[in-house]
């Protein structure tokens, strides 16, 4: 598809911006429209910049949103999460999922890292409605537990999930959920699966203090990032989830081996997990960007509120009022983030064609000295005009096909979930 968005506001400035299949050709004033397949004309009132990118959710958790708040993170999963996840079939991941994606595009964010059963589920929604993702193939280490699967029954997995091509815009990825559910033989058996598939791994890591206190115990005073280390599972294409509880040295070891962080602010401080040390991050030289976590425990998925919660976070854990900067988080929300997706980003010639489109004239937004600083502070979802991912457009002037449809359905499945 061609298409052509005319009038945009690029660095303050009324510019033009080409797209061709799944890469923007031009930027500059005055570009011909010429064989166009679509015209879409900001009228210089929309500023086209990077969308959002999520790099760590559970997108169906959107059913259980609201089902079980105000607790502690493992009263919350062993008590009420995972008996309730029992009860969940594949059509209700279709239809949790769809409601997930919905609300991400809404807010302009064009890709998710997820984490959750049945994965066919997770691509079918995320084709439909053309998004990208990494869709993980996840690992539980519990006697009889379907997600107990070794290298050769994930690689067999991964092959039927290929069957029909995937899109470009998918890819799969190997998620064993976390240290303390995941035996130690079982490591390596996700490394070796994760190399013969080309995927990056993606998994929860130091998310408490008694994760690393439980970790230190049984592996030889080893803290999760240490342990993940030994067995080889840093890369520069994994990701660790959440990252509370960092000492010195785990910071060094996610450095050099370029495995990436998401910041998971708003569930960490719902759930009482902890401050993530940003600066510290930062000065060590990881590689940061942003996550949701799943509606169970946001209980959004929304990457503009997000941000902000990141860079007010950022101030309050280090007592620093210039830490958090808005440019700099919006850089982990937004080029960090596509990076991590293996996305080229950004709103210059050769740069894949994921776009957001941000109306200037709400309220929000004025002001107009730093549309940086509004996007993060001030902004929310009702900003967020048209969104194009890969060159295709998936929200046009705040409508995404079939919200009404996705709506219904996502709360026809919830029904099996309401108690009383």
């Amino acid at each position: 598809m061609t298409l052509l968005i005319k009038n945009a506001v690029v660095d303050g400035k009324c510019t033009d911006i080409s797209v061709s299949g799944n890469k923007i050709t031009a930027v500059g004033p005055g570009l011909p429209d010429a064989g166009a397949e679509k015209i879409i004309d900001c009228g210089g009132h929309l500023a086209a910049t990077v969308p959002f990118y999520n790099t760590h959710t559970h997108s169906a958790m959107t059913l259980l949103r609201g089902y079980a708040d105000d607790l502690p993170l493992f009263t919350w999963l062993n008590e009420h999460i995972w008996p309730a996840e029992a009860k969940l079939d594949p059509h209700d991941i279709y239809a949790g999922t769809r409601l997930g994606i919905l609300e991400m595009i809404k807010s302009g964010c064009c890709y998710f890292n997820e984490m959750y059963f049945h994965p066919a589920e997770t691509i079918r929604a995320a084709k439909e409605m053309g998004i990208r993702a990494d869709v993980g193939l996840i690992h539980i280490s519990l006697p009889g537990s379907p997600l107990d699967k070794n290298a050769e029954q994930l690689l067999e997995e991964a092959e039927r999930l290929r069957t029909d091509p995937l899109p470009e815009t998918v890819r799969l990825a190997i998620a064993p959920h976390a240290v303390y559910t995941v035996r130690e033989g079982a490591m390596r058996d996700m490394v070796r699966a994760a190399e013969a598939l080309g995927a990056p791994i993606h998994i929860h890591c130091s998310e408490t203090q008694r994760e690393v206190e439980d970790c230190r115990r049984e592996h030889d005073g080893l803290s999760p990032v240490a342990y993940l280390h030994s067995k080889g599972l840093l890369r520069p294409d994994t990701v660790l989830a959440h990252c509370v509880c960092l000492d010195g040295r785990d910071r060094e070891l996610i450095a050099s081996t370029g495995a990436v962080i998401s910041h998971c602010p708003v569930s960490n401080l719902k759930l009482c997990s902890g401050m993530f040390d940003f600066p510290a991050a930062q000065s060590a030289g990881c590689k940061v960007t942003i996550g949701t976590d799943g509606a169970a425990s946001n209980n959004a998925l929304s990457m503009v509120e997000e941000v902000k919660f990141a860079a007010l976070l950022a101030k309050i854990r280090s007592g620093d009022p210039t830490a958090g900067k808005d440019r700099d988080m919006l850089e982990c929300a937004t080029v960090n983030g596509a990076r991590s997706a293996g996305v080229d980003a950004g709103i210059a010639p050769g740069k894949t064609a994921d776009i957001l489109l941000v109306e200037l004239n709400d309220s929000r937004m004025v002001g107009d000295y730093s549309f940086t600083a509004n996007l993060v502070y001030s902004a929310d979802s009702s900003v967020m005009h048209t969104l194009i991912c890969g060159g295709r457009v998936i929200m046009e002037d705040h409508r995404v096909p079939g919200e009404e449809e996705i709506i219904a359905e996502a709360r026809e499945c919830c029904g099996k979930f309401r108690r009383g």
